[in-house]
């Protein structure tokens, strides 16, 4: 669910990102691409720590 959700935000970050190369029509300033890109962090970071929680509890019983 988190890591699932995280690609979808960092596709939006891209999105936004090469429409602004391209296309010279941007979505989103500064802030809005630095917190779309944090949040996308945030939630890659805690697919990682869920998924590595998972793990150790499957591997101690």
């Amino acid at each position: 669910m988190f890591l699932i959700s995280s690609f979808i935000v960092f596709a939006v970050f891209f999105v936004n990102v090469a429409l602004g190369a391209l296309a010279d029509s941007a979505f989103l300033g500064d802030v809005g691409e630095m917190l779309v890109l944090f949040a996308a962090s945030v939630l890659f970071v805690v697919a990682i720590l869920k998924k590595e929680a998972d793990r150790s509890n499957k591997d101690d019983n």
